[in-house]
C-alpha cells in the first residue's frame, strides 16, 4: 500500500451515483442530458447479474426525474433495457408516493407488482424484477400478501418475503441490493429480526464479498436511534459489537477485488474504523475511495445532515494524522 497522501492535500469529495463505474458515469451524465444511447448500449452489454442490477437502480433513480424513457420508448419500444429501467422507475414512483402519502399511493403500487410479476415471468435468469418485488414488500406492513408470508432457513426469523429473497439469489446469490432491501425490509417492519438476519447473511456471505458491510448499516442504525449524548458518552463505536464488525468488515474488504466495494459501502467501512479508532485500517480506506464520497452514512451521524461533507472531512484529516480522537 502507497503512503497515504498528505491531508491538506486531499480532494474534495465528488458525489456521483455511478462511484468508481466509468462507463456508468457516462450513461448517467448522459441521461441527465436527456441522451439515452450509452444507457441502451451499457445494458446490452452488462451480462453480470449483480452489475446489471446496481447499474438499473442508479439509471432508474436519474431517468424518474425527467422524461428520457418516453423519448427512448418512442425510437426503440421494444428495447429489453428500456423495459427493465421503466420497471425500476415504477417501483420508484410506488414507493415515492407511499412515502408520500398521496391518493394514488395504492394504484401506483398495483401497477408496479403488476410490472414486476410480468417482467419476472418474461425473463426468468434476471434478478432485477425480484429484487423490485422486494422493495415493494415494504409497503405491506401487515403482511396481506401470501408472498410476504414465508418461512425463512432460520426458525429464529419471522415469516417474511423470503421466497422473493430466495427467488433473486436463486438468479445472482451474492446480490448486494437484495440483502439491501430485506435488510430495510426489516427495519421498517419488525426492527427485532434485523440481527437474525443479518447474522444469516453474513454466514453464508464468501470472503471478500461487500455483503461484509450489512453490520456496519446496523451500527449507524443504532446511532441514530438512540439518544445522541447517551451514545456519545458510551463512546459506541469502540464497544462491541460496533468495534468488531468494523474489523471484520476490514478483514473482507482487504481481500476482496479492487474496486468491488461500491462506494457508499466503503463510507461506511471509513466512518466504522475512524469512528472506532483504527485510523491505520481508516486511511487505507480513504485512501481507496479517493476523491469519491456518499452523502450516507455521514448525513445519519452528524449533528444535522448539513454538517455531513465537514465530519467526513474532519474525519478523514483525523485518520491522516493518526489522531484517535474519533466520537461519531
Amino acid at each position: 500500500m502507497p503512503p497515504a497522501p498528505n491531508a491538506a492535500a486531499q480532494p474534495r469529495p465528488v458525489y456521483h451515483p455511478a462511484g468508481f463505474d466509468d462507463a456508468l458515469r457516462t450513461a448517467v451524465d448522459d441521461l441527465r442530458a436527456g441522451r439515452w444511447l450509452s444507457t441502451q448500449r451499457l445494458l446490452a452489454s452488462t451480462q453480470n447479474a449483480d452489475l446489471r442490477t446496481s447499474r438499473t437502480q442508479v439509471l432508474a433513480l436519474v431517468a424518474a426525474r425527467s422524461t428520457v424513457l418516453t423519448d427512448w420508448g418512442h425510437e426503440e419500444p421494444d428495447d429489453p433495457g428500456l423495459a427493465i429501467l421503466r420497471i425500476r422507475v415504477t417501483v420508484e414512483h410506488a414507493l415515492a408516493a407511499a412515502e408520500a402519502g398521496s391518493p394514488k399511493a395504492e394504484l401506483l403500487e398495483q401497477e408496479a407488482r403488476e410490472s414486476c410479476w410480468a417482467a419476472a415471468e418474461a425473463v426468468r435468469s434476471d434478478p432485477v424484477p425480484w429484487v423490485c418485488l422486494l422493495a415493494l414488500a415494504a409497503l405491506d406492513r401487515a403482511k396481506s400478501r401470501p408472498e410476504h408470508r414465508y418461512r425463512s432457513s432460520d426458525p429464529m426469523l419471522p415469516l417474511g418475503p423470503w421466497g422473493l429473497l430466495d427467488e433473486a439469489l436463486t438468479r445472482d446469490p451474492g446480490n448486494r441490493e437484495a440483502h439491501h432491501r430485506m435488510l430495510r425490509y426489516w427495519l421498517q417492519v419488525y426492527r427485532p429480526a434485523v440481527s437474525d438476519f443479518v447474522h444469516l447473511a453474513m454466514s453464508k456471505a464468501p470472503a471478500g464479498s461487500s455483503l461484509a458491510a450489512l453490520p456496519l448499516y446496523l451500527s449507524v442504525d443504532h446511532f441514530r436511534n438512540e439518544p445522541r449524548r447517551t451514545a456519545v458518552v458510551l463512546r459506541q463505536w469502540l464497544r462491541e459489537p460496533h468495534f468488531s464488525r468494523a474489523q471484520r468488515a476490514f478483514e473482507s474488504w482487504s481481500v476482496a477485488a479492487p474496486g468491488s466495494w461500491p462506494v457508499v459501502d466503503l463510507s461506511y467501512l471509513a466512518h466504522a474504523l475512524w469512528a472506532s479508532a483504527q485510523m491505520a485500517a481508516a486511511v487505507e480506506v480513504f485512501s481507496a475511495l479517493g476523491q469519491f464520497a456518499s452523502k450516507a452514512p455521514w448525513a445519519h451521524v452528524a449533528d444535522s445532515p448539513n454538517k455531513a461533507e465537514a465530519l467526513l472531512l474532519t474525519a478523514r484529516d483525523q485518520a491522516l494524522a493518526g489522531r484517535a480522537t474519533a466520537l461519531a
